[in-house]
């Protein structure tokens, strides 16, 4: 328990502790958490540490160190330890406290009007640690939506892809099909147009041999009625 607080020593807030050691706010509960970890002792109300000068110089020491963290953290709880050591025989008692407290009504309002401050500082941090936590759900709460918006954006975009893939395959399909069935039935046509020919072609020769055998007949049939002619007037 510590006892090296002076009576009516200023306590700061976390915000004020970083103000007072020059970094954030985060970084006051990161070497906290630090100092804690190696030993160090902090006055807290429930789970809020409550910070006085020589905390703020602690803090500045980590701050400023060039060892590691937890190293210069070791060294300062030590040197806690020892100067709560040197101080637990002159430790003031409750009752000193009491008597040692001010009678001038004046100090005992400055004295209330201190403790009420520190009060309304305390309640205005944790409004503001709320107001971070519902900022930062918030924020969480956009980048989960966000996650799922671009996974479902990629999700319909393959599946627009694979379907646009599969008409284009279809249709390639379809019409090599329907050309390979145009060639069938076109070579089909030019068959049968070829036989056709062929077959007026042979009719055509058929034709004109019949019409010179018919010829041929008809001159030789002439020539004999001639000749038959001829000879009957020497047999008369």
């Amino acid at each position: 328990m510590r006892n090296d607080i002076q009576p009516y020593e200023r306590s700061f807030t976390s915000k004020e502790a970083a103000e007072q050691a020059g970094i954030a706010t985060p970084t006051v509960r990161k070497y906290g958490q630090i100092l804690e970890r190696n030993g160090y002792e902090f006055l807290k109300d429930g789970d809020r540490r409550i910070f006085v000068q020589s905390d703020i110089d602690a803090l500045i020491a980590l701050r400023d160190t060039e060892k590691p963290l937890d190293d210069t953290a070791r060294s300062l709880a030590d040197g806690q330890k020892k100067r709560l050591e040197g101080s637990g025989e002159t430790a003031i008692s409750p009752g000193d406290t009491y008597n040692q407290l001010p009678q001038d009504p004046n100090q005992l309002k400055e004295i209330l009007s201190y403790l009420a401050n520190e009060l309304a500082a305390s309640r205005e941090m944790n409004v503001q640690v709320v107001n971070e936590m519902n900022q930062l759900k918030t924020q969480v709460s956009r980048l989960k939506q966000d996650h799922h918006d671009l996974s479902s954006n990629i999700s319909n975009s393959a599946q627009k892809t694979q379907r646009k893939i599969e008409e284009l395959s279809k249709l390639q399909k379809s019409q090599y099909e329907t050309l390979l069935e145009q060639e069938v039935k076109k070579n089909e046509f030019l068959q049968t147009e070829l036989q056709k020919l062929r077959e007026e072609q042979q009719n055509e020769w058929r034709s004109q041999n019949d019409y010179n055998r018919r010829l041929e007949e008809a001159i030789h049939k002439q020539k004999d009625t001639k000749w038959d002619w001829l000879f009957s007037l020497f047999r008369k």
